[in-house]
C-alpha cells in the first residue's frame, strides 16, 4: 500500500461538476488500496475574485489581513470536496493549514514553511480517513494565518510530501504534463516524460506556470517524487526527478516566456563602494525578488544600475527605490514595464558550447533586440521588448529543435 499526496488546482475543482469529477478521480485511487492526502487550490478565479474585493476598498492592502481574506478560498473547495466523498461512501475529512499543523514565518502573502506538525493528518490516516487540505496557507507563531504566496497550493503539497515520506507527490492540473515551451504559444509544443529538479526550477522560475519554483526548489532538497497529470484526461505525465545520463544528452530541454516583469533603472548613481549593497540590501528586505542586474561603466563618477523585478511587486518597490536614490543622490529613476524574459533551459549546457550564440544570432534574424542577459549553467535569459515575446519563442523552439514532427501532431 502507497501513500500519496494529490493535488488538485483551481480549474480542476473550478465547479461542483469538477470537485465531483475529482471525487471520482480520488475514489479510484482509493478503492486501489492506496492511503491518500489531498491537498486542494480555490476555485479558479477566486483568488483573483478576493484580491479585486480589496484593491476596491483599499490601494494598498494591508498584507496581514490580505492572508486572512485569500486564504478563505480554500477553505469553500475542502469543504466541498470532503461532503463529495462522502457522498461516495468515503470517509473524508477537510483540514486548514492551521489544523494540519503548517507553520511558517511571519512574511504574509510571501510566507516560508518552517515546520509541519503531523500527528493530526497520521491520526486520520491511521483511522481510514483522507485529510482534504487547504493548499496555500499556513500559521505563523502568534497563530495568524499566513499564505505562501501564488501557487502555493504546490508548496503545501510538497511539504507535506517530505514530512510523510509519501512515495510520489501527484500535481493535477489542466495540462497532462510539462512541455517544452507553451502550447498555446507553440502549438507543435512536446510533452517531457521526464525532467530534472534543476531544469524544472528554472523553468518554474522563469515563467513555466505548471509548477511554482519553491514547490520543486524543496522537492529537490528532500528528493520527493513529483508527477505533474492532467485531471481531465488519463494517461501518464511528466516526472520531475533527479538528473541521469540520459537528460545531459539533450541540450535544450524548454523554452520559456515570462511576461510578468519589470525594469527599473536607477540613474547617475554615484560610483562609491556599498551604494550598490544600499539598494538590494533595501529592497530583499521587503521580500522583493530581483532578477538580473546590469551595472554600467562608470563616467564621471557616475553608473547606471538596471534591474529587473516581478511586475506585481512594482507598485510596493518603486516607492522604496526612490527614497534610496534620493538618499545616495542618484539623479532619477526609470521605469519600463514593456519588457519580457525570454529563456532556455537544459541541463545539456552543461556539455555544449555555443547555445548562447545560437540564441542571440536567431533572436537577431528576426529583428528582436536584447536589452539585458542573465546566464547560469543551466540556462540563459534574454529581457526584449514584451511585444516580441511569443515570436521569440516561437523561433527559438523551432531553432533548438523542440518541435512534435508535422504528421505526429496531424495524427
Amino acid at each position: 500500500m502507497a501513500l500519496y499526496i494529490q493535488k488538485f488546482g483551481g480549474t480542476s475543482v473550478g465547479s461542483l461538476e469538477r470537485i465531483q469529477n475529482v471525487a471520482r478521480l480520488i475514489e479510484r485511487t482509493y478503492r486501489e488500496g492506496h492511503q491518500l492526502v489531498v491537498v486542494l487550490s480555490a476555485m479558479s478565479g477566486e483568488t483573483d475574485r478576493l484580491m479585486k474585493l480589496a484593491k476596491t476598498l483599499s490601494i494598498d492592502p494591508d498584507d496581514r489581513e490580505l492572508d486572512v481574506l485569500l486564504s478563505s478560498g480554500e477553505r469553500v473547495t475542502i469543504a466541498l470536496m470532503a461532503m463529495a466523498l462522502k457522498s461516495l461512501g468515503i470517509k473524508a475529512q477537510s483540514f486548514t493549514g492551521r489544523q494540519v499543523g503548517i507553520v511558517t514565518d511571519s512574511t504574509h502573502t510571501k510566507a516560508r514553511v518552517s515546520r509541519v506538525d503531523t500527528d493530526r493528518v497520521l491520526g486520520a490516516l491511521r483511522d481510514g480517513i483522507i485529510p482534504i487540505v487547504a493548499g496555500f496557507q499556513g500559521i505563523n507563531a502568534a497563530s495568524d494565518v499566513t499564505t505562501l504566496g501564488r501557487g502555493g497550493s504546490d508548496l503545501t503539497a510538497v511539504v507535506l510530501a517530505a514530512a510523510l515520506k509519501a512515495d510520489t507527490c501527484f500535481i493535477y492540473t489542466d495540462v497532462d504534463g510539462v512541455y517544452t515551451a507553451d502550447p498555446n504559444i507553440v502549438p507543435g509544443a512536446r510533452r517531457l516524460d521526464k525532467i530534472s529538479y534543476e531544469e524544472m526550477l528554472e523553468l518554474a522560475s522563469l515563467g513555466a506556470k505548471v509548477l511554482q519554483s519553491r514547490s520543486v526548489e524543496l522537492a529537490a532538497k528532500y528528493q520527493v517524487p513529483v508527477e505533474v497529470r492532467s485531471s481531465f484526461q488519463e494517461g501518464p505525465g511528466t516526472c520531475v526527478v533527479k538528473e541521469d545520463v540520459d537528460m545531459e544528452q539533450v541540450l535544450v530541454s524548454g523554452v520559456t516566456g515570462d511576461r510578468n516583469q519589470a525594469k527599473v533603472t536607477v540613474v547617475g548613481v554615484p560610483d562609491h563602494p556599498g551604494i550598490a549593497a544600499t539598494l538590494f540590501c533595501s529592497i530583499a528586505d521587503a521580500a522583493i525578488n530581483v532578477d538580473m542586474i546590469i551595472q554600467n561603466v562608470s563616467q564621471d563618477s557616475l553608473t547606471d544600475i538596471s534591474f529587473t523585478v516581478p511586475r506585481a511587486d512594482l507598485p510596493r518597490g518603486m516607492g522604496l527605490v526612490r527614497d534610496i536614490a534620493k538618499s545616495v543622490e542618484a539623479r532619477t529613476v526609470e521605469v519600463n514595464e514593456g519588457i519580457a524574459k525570454v529563456s532556455l533551459v537544459g541541463v545539456g549546457m552543461r556539455s555544449h558550447s555555443g547555445v548562447a550564440a545560437r540564441m542571440f544570432q536567431t533572436l537577431s534574424r528576426e529583428g528582436i533586440n536584447i536589452m539585458m542577459i542573465s546566464t547560469s549553467e543551466i540556462k540563459i535569459s534574454c529581457v526584449v521588448e514584451e511585444k516580441y515575446m511569443e515570436l521569440a519563442v516561437r523561433a527559438l523552439h523551432q531553432e533548438f529543435e523542440l518541435e512534435v514532427p508535422l504528421e505526429r501532431r496531424k495524427s
